[in-house]
């Protein structure tokens, strides 16, 4: 049975519950213990959290707290509960990354990120867990509505956590689909920023990941984005996210592209259903739903994604094959077989098999610019349907092909290199399913809008 309701559930939230710090009728500090006392309670069995630092949150809460009744806040989340993605370095946690061949790394650094969050006034609680190096080997997190599935990877403690009302925010990142899909599993917003939007830090060498939060609502999800980039810009060579610093406003879309992707041929039929009376209800409400038979440049768009995956493996794993292959020839028995299996089918590339699926992005760019004067964004799933059933690989010398579920509908936004904000509209056999708002690179701001004034005025749908 699922753990929770995910047409009565309700997330935790920061952003409308503020102006009680300054009357003191709720304070950063009481804040963080509701939060606390909720991961005592449920982390047990979610195992979210790769650590946490109780004393050291509570130390910073009470500082906000103090802020706050002085009127001197740093920020829009000065005093928010935020947990951190095991990937980031952090100076004052381990960063292990999922791999045993990392346990007790400490750095003593923070990730740019993690630098702006603390300079905000944010409350750092804890590491959440990641898959094994950002990749598809899961960690031990469990998806809050239904114990047997997965929350999705590699960000799965951070969607979990927001999930299981531990955090109003947790940090992800994405490759392929590492913040949208496990958001889209766990009934999260997230935004995947426009590449490069939000300072990665120390994570430059793939040239598609980003990073971005989870969030319990689409306020602190922009928030969370926003003071951060005012604090660290984008990574080098890139315009950092760009927007107000305040909570979005509503924008009504007068026409959505309907995007498949290669994910559409394998959505089941529930799934299936729920979407489409989704797109109905848009067309209901005044707003065009092109599709790619109605536009040559939209079919242009879906033809140069079609193969997003092929495309996004075989760059990541090009511009990772060194440093796993060091990791495996230092750490061979502290490594997954499924990390060194991805390792054999890169290094069997060449630098021409590289350069040919960079041109192959790059086409894939252009028509997506193309189409922007078609419509205000795209509309498609975060995720072929529910989570799967993941326990464990029951024959150990065969693998799961996808443990943390199919990437189908995030690789496409990841080689395109475009914003998306995932928003929980569907339940299908009562567990979430997301949606997600596409927009042209940098402007992440306008595909916010388009999400809130989705979720504001187009119904859930719900299909058992």
């Amino acid at each position: 049975m699922p753990e929770y309701n995910c047409n009565t559930f309700k997330a935790l939230t920061f952003f409308d519950i503020t102006h009680e710090f300054s009357n003191s009728k709720r304070t950063p500090r009481t804040y963080l213990e509701e939060c606390l006392n909720q991961i005592t309670s449920k982390d047990g069995e979610i195992k979210a959290f790769v650590t946490s630092q109780p004393e050291t949150a509570r130390k910073l809460a009470d500082e906000s707290t103090k802020r706050w009744a002085n009127g001197q806040q740093l920020s829009a989340i000065d005093g928010l509960p935020i947990g951190i993605k095991d990937l980031l370095e952090t100076r004052d946690m381990p960063t292990e990354m999922g791999c045993e061949a990392y346990e007790g790394y400490f750095t003593g650094n923070d990730n740019a990120m993690v630098s702006a969050l603390r300079d905000a006034g944010a409350v750092i609680v804890g590491k959440t867990v990641t898959a094994e190096l950002g990749g598809s080997h899961p960690g031990p997190t469990k998806n809050p509505f239904d114990l047997d599935r997965t929350p999705g990877g590699s960000s799965s403690g951070s969607a979990a956590a927001v999930a299981a009302r531990m955090l109003p925010v947790a940090i992800g990142s994405q490759v392929a689909g590492s913040i949208i899909r496990p958001a889209g599993y766990c009934g999260n917003f997230a935004l995947k920023p426009s590449q490069g939007g939000l300072h990665r830090g120390e994570r430059q060498t793939t040239s598609m990941s980003t990073h971005g939060p989870h969030a319990g609502s689409i306020e602190d999800m922009w928030l969370v984005a926003i003071e951060i980039a005012k604090r660290t810009g984008g990574d080098p060579n890139f315009t950092g996210l760009q927007g107000p610093s305040k909570l979005p406003t509503s924008i009504k879309p007068g026409r959505l592209i309907f995007l498949e992707t290669e994910g559409w041929d394998i959505v089941g039929n529930k799934t299936k259903e729920a979407f489409l009376r989704l797109l109905a209800q848009f067309e209901n409400n005044g707003v065009t739903i092109v599709k790619r038979s109605m536009s040559e440049l939209v079919e242009q768009l879906e033809q140069k994604v079609s193969h997003a995956g092929d495309i996004a493996n075989s760059i990541t794993g090009w511009e990772n094959h060194w440093t796993y292959g060091n990791l495996v020839n230092k750490s061979p028995n502290k490594v997954s077989q499924r990390l060194k299996d991805s390792l054999s089918l890169a290094e069997a590339m060449t630098p021409e098999d590289y350069s040919k699926n960079l041109l192959l992005r790059e086409y894939a760019r252009e028509a997506h610019k193309r189409v922007s004067t078609l419509a205000d964004g795209m509309i498609t799933l975060s995720c072929p349907g529910p989570a799967p059933i993941w326990n464990a690989d029951d024959d150990k010398s065969h693998f799961v092909k996808r443990p943390t579920g199919d990437p189908a509908f995030n690789f496409a936004t990841s080689i395109l290199g475009a914003p998306c904000v995932t928003i929980p509209m569907l339940s299908v056999d009562n567990l979430p399913v997301g949606i997600q708002i596409i927009g042209q690179r940098e402007q992440d701001y306008f595909a916010t809008q388009l999400a809130k004034w989705t979720y504001e005025n187009i119904s859930s749908v719900s299909v058992t």
